[in-house]
């Protein structure tokens, strides 16, 4: 059997892998789906909550998530490359801009931030839409929105928190490591060839001299004030005497922020819900989702399959997913990540 096995064409081997994969899922909720596409999916719409009286030809608002690491890139995924999340936001944002019968949106935030560059897009488009479209945006926190995430929430018109949500987390963080130290102590040493005293900026492999502590301050500081220009800028109301401590980059509260000036109110989804209608001047309506055809779409909290998991393993093929979506390399980030060292 093993030799008919190995003789077996690589189609045979393809299909008989996928049957062992369906059984070892079992009873669990997971779908293993073969089907020829191209590269482009569709974007549907579900309707997810409305009024009562709200017919398939009443005004809608349209829900969009961003959640999970705000990367300008291609996450992994499965069993084939996952989506950009920046991409895939713009595109529901278009997609609410271009609706007629869209008159509001709710953005809900689920995320601990992400790269500079990728939450400032996010803040920009956001804006942009509001600009171009004149339709108001809700920004809605969910469990986290800190950092990057509140980064991007600066941008709506109001921001609405539950009263556990975790945000704050202002500020600017670059992680690196060094194993000079280490590498010395066995004997090891390492020596780069650059072109300019600061080429080899950060690098692991050498104590890093006071130069280049200062040369990577300088920009996180230049990014830092960027961060407090934009939050002095959209949100004015908050009192001078706290502004000081909650941006030093600790968390806080969704009823702590309410309360300091940091989001506008407490609530939930349906409070962001009667917040997008009276801002859109309507009185009932339908709560729309934007989805990929394939994924189902239940209710308001469905979908958000992008908040990426710490770590899994399908032992059957090896299919290691050990939180290899975290910023693994120097990088500036609007991020907020407990498990860091």
């Amino acid at each position: 059997m093993i030799r008919a096995f190995q003789s077996a064409g690589p189609a045979v081997v393809a299909v008989v892998m996928l049957v062992i994969l369906i059984v070892a899922a079992g009873c669990s909720p997971v779908r293993f789906v073969v089907e020829a596409r191209s590269g482009a999916q569709r974007m549907d719409e579900s309707t997810v909550h409305r009024d009562d009286g709200a017919g398939w030809m009443s005004p809608k608002v349209a829900q969009i998530d961003l959640t999970g690491l705000i990367v300008d890139a291609q996450r992994p995924g499965l069993l084939a490359p996952g989506e950009n999340p920046v991409g895939r936001f713009v595109e529901a944002l278009d997609r609410a801009a271009d609706d007629r019968r869209v008159e509001a949106v709710i953005v809900r935030i689920n995320s601990p931030g992400g790269t500079v560059t990728a939450s400032d897009v996010v803040h920009r488009e956001i804006r942009r839409f509001r600009e171009r479209s004149g339709k108001p945006i809700v920004v809605l926190m969910a469990d986290v929105a800190a950092s990057g995430g509140y980064y991007a929430a600066c941008a709506g018109d109001t921001i609405i928190a539950h009263p556990t949500s975790v945000t704050g987390s202002i500020g600017v963080i670059i992680q690196t490591v060094n194993f000079s130290e280490g590498m010395r102590r066995i004997g090891i040493r390492a020596e780069a060839i650059t072109s300019g005293p600061n080429k080899a900026l950060a690098s692991p492999w050498e104590p890093m001299p006071d130069e280049h502590r200062e040369l990577l301050q300088g920009l996180v500081d230049e990014y830092y004030a960027n961060f407090i220009t934009l939050v002095q800028e959209s949100r004015p109301d908050v009192e001078a005497e706290h502004f000081d401590r909650i941006t030093d980059g600790r968390v806080i509260t969704g009823r702590e922020a309410a309360a300091v000036g940091l989001v506008d109110s407490t609530g939930d989804l349906y409070d962001a819900f009667e917040a997008a209608k009276q801002l859109a001047g309507i009185e009932h309506a339908r709560l729309v989702k934007y989805h990929r055809d394939l994924e189902h779409v239940g209710s308001p909290y469905a979908g958000s399959r992008h908040m990426a998991q710490s770590g899994g393993q399908l032992n059957l093929v090896q299919l290691n997913l050990d939180r290899h979506w975290l910023p693994d390399q120097p990088g500036f980030y609007y991020l907020w990540d407990p498990n860091q060292p």
